[in-house]
């Protein structure tokens, strides 16, 4: 069976499209105040010291590490501390897009993946009064095995609407998913892993499965579409509308929408 937080992790570190990994390096400070990679590791410190305490984020929007760190700072600063954030996934995640992070690393990578798309999904939501009433639980240490498969399920969709979405422009020809699957390739992915991304990049276009997957919540739905719009460049009409009605039959909110959009600097 494919390790979906794996492939995750390895299209975050290799990127789907070609400004995906910049766009979450961005998203991260690079190139901003404070957006060293040293920098951002100390930041995601203060941020879990924060969690744990109780109290407010030091870290919070507008702060050293950019639009997104911000978000997430945020957003961690404000968990309980009876449970573990998710800071090791974070700083994986970090490591990754700003020139580090293995092969071995590649889960835990995808469980950064999943954390920054809970914190974008969480934060959005919450300023609309939307948000669910538990955080989401991407944004937490897995503590059981249960947990674990829960985690895997996210990472499952995700992965899956992110391929879809670089399909808007109609079905990837097979130039394309092999330039994507040489480069996945390069972050290691194993045959099964590769036999699965073949068989999903081969099949039509289905923006059902992909708003039926979201389960009717919330942030799944917002995570749904913070990672669609990762995977592709949206420099065309077919991917604007492809992006459009994403939004629409997911019922995200104009305003949750715009602030996905300003945090990943698609807007």
């Amino acid at each position: 069976m494919a390790g979906f937080m794996d492939i995750l992790g390895t299209i975050v570190q290799q990127g789907m499209s070609q400004s995906s990994g910049s766009r979450v390096s961005n998203a991260f400070g690079a190139g901003r105040s404070g957006g060293s990679l040293t920098d951002i590791i100390g930041g995601l410190g203060k941020m879990m010291g924060g969690a744990q305490s109780g109290g407010g984020s030091s870290m919070g929007a507008g702060g050293g590490l950019g639009s997104l760190g911000g978000v997430i700072g945020d957003v961690l600063g404000s968990l309980s501390g009876n449970r573990n954030a998710a800071l090791g996934g974070l700083g994986a995640l970090a490591g990754a897009v700003l020139g580090g992070g293995g092969r071995s690393a590649r889960g835990a990578v995808g469980g950064g993946g999943l954390a920054m798309l809970a914190s974008l999904a969480f934060s959005a939501l919450k300023k609309i009064g939307q948000a669910p009433s538990e955080p989401p639980r991407a944004l937490f240490e897995p503590e059981t095995d249960d947990d674990v498969a829960a985690l895997e399920h996210d990472a499952e969709v995700i992965v899956k609407a992110m391929i879809n979405a670089a399909k808007a422009d109609g079905q990837i020809d097979q130039a394309e998913i092999e330039r994507i699957v040489g480069k996945l390739e390069e972050g290691g992915l194993s045959e099964e892993e590769k036999a699965f991304f073949m068989e999903e990049a081969n099949k039509p276009l289905d923006i059902d499965a992909v708003v039926a997957s979201a389960g009717g919540q919330a942030d799944m739905a917002a995570q749904i579409y913070a990672a669609s719009m990762l995977a592709i460049e949206v420099d065309t009409p077919a991917e604007e509308r492809y992006m459009s009605e994403l939004a629409s039959r997911l019922n995200l909110h104009p305003e949750v929408v715009a602030h996905i959009q300003q945090a990943l600097d698609a807007a």
